[in-house]
């Protein structure tokens, strides 16, 4: 099967399941099942790619086959475990609720967003595994930031996970761990891990246009779907506690966290009385 047809029946079946979820959405209210079809659908596309590129190279299409799996299959479980053990994402909720009467349909549209964002996403892979070329240098490279990005995220995640459950901290911010280097380690090293397909993709024919998936993906979770929503909903729900982790902590890139103003009078108060 060529990969042009591939691309088409997976994406039938894309915006079929994606409208399927959109119903039962409507009848048990959580719009986070969309993230999990999302990540299967990269993911599942992505496989289906390696399988039909025949011209592709073994060794590439057999380790981007294994990347895809491990990373899809980890973060749909996760969002899949927060969507039936949370209340809805408060990104959704505030969506729906400036919609209105109007948020059904909207969100209709919005599902339909994800089912195309998640074809266009699984385009570098389709380029990646269509790679002819010997596994080289980029390869090895692409496995080794593969194996970063997925721990780091895992670790993310599992903080996060673990100080949410913690009874006492409800209504506080978690600053453990990586948590503590930037205020959404999650989305850094997802941002991160869209590097690996470049590598992957890069010595193919028109490989260079695989750097457009990081890039995109740098602008939709920095304004569009990503840090906005999420810290607006952060101070409606942590008030004083998250605009302080503003001022001190890096909002993406990891980065050695700033002193409070409590500590820098502290400094100072210390430092006058010698």
């Amino acid at each position: 099967m060529s990969l042009g047809l591939v691309l088409i029946i997976g994406s039938l079946i894309i915006f079929a399941v994606v409208s399927g979820l959109w119903w039962t959405h409507g009848r048990r209210g959580n719009a986070g099942i969309v993230d999990v079809a999302w990540t299967l659908g990269v993911g599942s596309l992505a496989t289906a790619y390696c399988v039909a590129a025949a011209e592709g190279n073994v060794g590439r299409r057999s380790t981007l086959a294994l990347i895809v799996v491990v990373w899809s299959f980890r973060l749909a479980w996760h969002i899949l475990h927060r969507v039936r053990r949370m209340p809805e994402d408060g990104r959704y909720t505030a969506m729906k609720s400036s919609w209105g009467a109007e948020a059904p349909k909207k969100m209709l549209v919005f599902f339909m967003f994800q089912a195309i964002a998640a074809i266009a996403f699984s385009l570098p892979m389709m380029l990646a595994a269509s790679n002819p070329n010997d596994f080289g240098l980029l390869d090895f490279c692409a496995i080794g930031l593969a194996i970063i990005v997925l721990v780091g995220e895992g670790v993310a995640d599992r903080q996060l996970q673990q100080f949410r459950e913690e009874p006492q901290n409800r209504g506080k911010t978690c600053r453990v761990g990586l948590w503590r280097y930037s205020r959404h380690p999650n989305y850094f090293f997802e941002w991160l891990h869209w590097f690996v397909y470049v590598l992957l993709a890069w010595t193919a024919p028109y490989g260079w246009l695989s750097i457009i998936a990081p890039l995109a993906m740098l602008y939709f979770v920095l304004y569009v779907t990503g840090v906005p929503p999420t810290e607006r909903q952060a101070i409606l729900s942590r008030g004083d506690d998250y605009r302080r982790y503003q001022r001190e902590t890096s909002v993406f890139f990891p980065w050695p966290p700033r002193p409070s103003q409590s500590s820098a009078g502290a400094v100072e108060a210390a430092a006058d009385k010698k």
